[in-house]
């Protein structure tokens, strides 16, 4: 059995005290603890406590302190569950004491996973114009469930998603302007896939866009061109049939017309 002698608290941190106990040998510093889990054990001056009440407290103060170190994760942004749950780990917390952080952060409602999802799909999709694809597969490395996960897509409708699509799309039609009008749109189609939206979606995109796509035939013989001279010089070492041949199949692989590609290799020609 040990007596408490005396409680004082640290000089850089007054929220924790030092416990000081006698165990029959004169008074020594036995261990630290929060002033929530000093008040919830009623430490005093005079108290007794045995072992098993000492490793209470100790087990009590360790699990506060890995709260604190989950409020302080949580003052950045929300988070799931699994988040804090992967980040007290790496703190090398206890298995146990995880558990009971994680229990009481949803106790107090500090951790949703509910709210934390439908404010993720909210942010990834406004800030960042993810489709839901990316953002079902970024909610599940955070472990929500897929039930949640659906149920907070919900708010992310058709009518958004292509909005969003197609505001993907205009920024890049713009870039690409020096290519054939079919790799333009097979390159649309895969950054919208790379970006998460459906093939339905995508599907209603280039039909939207099927005008913008459309290079008159000037536009598309200037891309033609572009592209031709990016390897011109790789076949120059070539007899003139096999020139033709594989700068015919190179435009070609790029999406250009044959009707264009011809009349880019009969002009070269003369």
């Amino acid at each position: 059995m040990a007596i408490v002698t005396k409680i004082s608290s640290q000089l850089k941190n007054e929220d924790r005290f030092n416990v000081y106990l006698d165990r029959g040998k004169g008074e020594e510093y036995a261990f630290s603890v929060d002033q929530d889990v000093l008040i919830r054990f009623g430490l005093r001056k005079g108290k007794e406590l045995d072992e098993l009440d000492i490793a209470e407290i100790q087990y009590g103060d360790d699990v506060k302190k890995a709260f604190n170190k989950a409020i302080e994760y949580l003052g950045y942004r929300m988070r799931s569950a699994k988040e804090i749950r992967d980040y007290l780990a790496k703190k090398e917390v206890d298995e146990s004491i995880v558990h009971e952080v994680i229990h009481r952060l949803k106790e107090y409602n500090y951790v949703n996973d509910g709210e934390f999802a439908d404010a993720f799909v909210r942010s990834q999709w406004k800030s960042s114009g993810k489709g839901p694809e990316v953002i079902k597969q970024e909610l599940y490395a955070k472990g929500i469930q897929q039930e949640q996960i659906l149920t907070s897509l919900e708010q992310y409708s058709m009518e958004a998603q292509i909005e969003e699509a197609l505001k993907h799309c205009n920024k890049n039609l713009k870039a690409d302007k020096l290519i054939s009008s079919v790799q333009q749109k097979q390159k649309l189609e895969q950054m919208l896939i790379r970006k998460g939206f459906s093939y339905d979606v995508i599907s209603i995109c280039m039909e939207e866009l099927e005008m913008e796509l459309e290079k008159d035939e000037d536009l598309e013989m200037q891309a033609l061109i572009t592209q031709a001279e990016k390897v011109k010089h790789k076949y120059q070492s070539e007899d003139e049939y096999t020139n033709k041949m594989k700068m015919k199949q190179f435009l070609y692989r790029k999406g250009f017309p044959i009707s264009l590609i011809d009349r880019y290799l009969d002009d070269a020609g003369e």
